[in-house]
């Protein structure tokens, strides 16, 4: 058994398009004798907790989180609700978390069961959940990305909202190795099934930004509010929410009109290259690197993406060509047709999204052009460090 009295604690969810707070999730929490409030989330993952006392606690605090937003805000309630628990219950009985809803009064359609661990029969807990869905409760699953038997819950549950594992988007947005991409890459595959993003977690505005930049719909964290015991007004952050959204807005703005001006340059670079080329493309008569800091290589390839050219590269002090590359067909890369549809008369620099480039190990972008009346596409890769 567990010392302190159950409650619910109450976290607002940010919408990130109005600003106002769109919903609540419930915490579990246990108030001491004294009064010291200490989170009751620990017991749910300590072996030593009586399994029965533990869907006690949960049941209990689920009755007392329901009845304290059925009669208070609009919106939605999300509570955790364990897959475990779910596949030990009767086929064909009634689900008690519904029989909870009908007997408070509280409709389903304010309510999002969070899936929170990856324990238990996947068909039983699709069973569950489906009946869930056809009483109108939404379905969130916790934790996204932090497993891999993740995406297998993803595709058998079909959820309405993705929940970003926490510590994994923390990474992401400090900036740190690749976790970035990784995380737009999941929110991109969120977005095409459908789901809606949930941000937690989030303390500083360079997480928002980060969130905003992943498309988020909703965001949590200490930077709105802590955990509490009562409901904040719906308008309660919506100015400062606000301020923060135009200062991700006025970054992206600076981040184009920085690409704006590499752009600039990159029509100085390849007017440049163009003219060498002309001279006969004698390596010691390329541009200086120092006004082009960013040039990792430039190449040439035929108008199918064959590279026709050795790369150059500025190495020892000197433009060396690197012959490894000849005869190596590009056109499998995104952004080759993406400068494929510009070819023609009037083609523009084409700039690719970033990518980890292979060779250097180095994050890049690339650069193209189609010249020579669009027999030949001109190649460079750009150092995303040095932009």
């Amino acid at each position: 058994m567990f010392n302190g009295q159950p409650l619910p604690f109450f976290q607002p969810l940010i919408d990130t398009a109005t600003g106002r707070i769109a919903g609540y999730e419930a915490l579990a929490r246990l108030k001491d004798d004294q009064g010291q409030i200490v989170s009751a989330g620990p017991l749910f993952t300590d072996p030593s907790v009586d399994p029965v006392d533990l869907l006690e606690l949960d049941r209990t605090i689920r009755r007392q989180a329901f009845e304290a937003f059925r009669d208070n805000p609009a919106g939605f309630i999300s509570v955790n609700i364990s897959p475990l628990w779910v596949s030990q219950l009767v086929p064909g009985e009634p689900l008690p978390s519904l029989e909870l809803l009908k007997e408070i009064g509280l409709p389903p359609e304010q309510v999002v069961f969070e899936i929170t661990e990856l324990q238990g029969n996947i068909q039983d807990l699709s069973d569950a959940v489906r009946r869930y869905r056809e009483a109108g409760i939404r379905i969130a699953i916790d934790d996204f990305g932090a497993g891999s038997s993740m995406l297998d819950r993803v595709l058998a549950l079909e959820p309405d909202i993705l929940k970003l594992d926490i510590q994994l988007f923390r990474r992401a947005a400090s900036g740190k190795g690749n976790s970035g991409d990784f995380v737009k890459a999941l929110a991109l595959m969120a977005e095409k099934s459908g789901c809606w993003i949930i941000a937690e977690g989030v303390e500083t505005e360079q997480e928002l930004h980060f969130a905003l930049e992943c498309g988020a719909r909703y965001v949590q964290g200490y930077l709105f509010a802590r955990p509490a015991e009562n409901f904040l007004p719906a308008d309660a952050v919506q100015a400062e929410f606000a301020r923060m959204r135009d200062d991700y807005a006025r970054s992206k703005l600076a981040e184009r009109e920085k690409l704006a001006e590499l752009r600039g340059t990159l029509g100085n670079l390849f007017a440049e290259l163009v003219q060498w080329l002309a001279k006969g493309g004698d390596p010691a008569d390329l541009p200086s690197p120092a006004q082009y800091p960013w040039l990792l290589r430039c190449f040439l390839c035929d108008a199918h993406g064959t590279q026709i050219s050795p790369n150059y590269e500025w190495t020892e002090k000197r433009w060396q060509p690197d012959a490894r590359f000849l005869d190596h067909n590009w056109s499998w890369r995104p952004y080759f047709y993406q400068i494929l549809s510009e070819a023609g008369q009037g083609s523009r620099i084409i700039l690719s999204s970033r990518y980890r480039d292979a060779t250097s190990n180095q994050y890049c972008i690339t650069s193209g052009l189609f010249i020579d009346d669009s027999r030949h596409l001109l190649l460079v890769d750009i150092d995303t460090s040095r932009i």
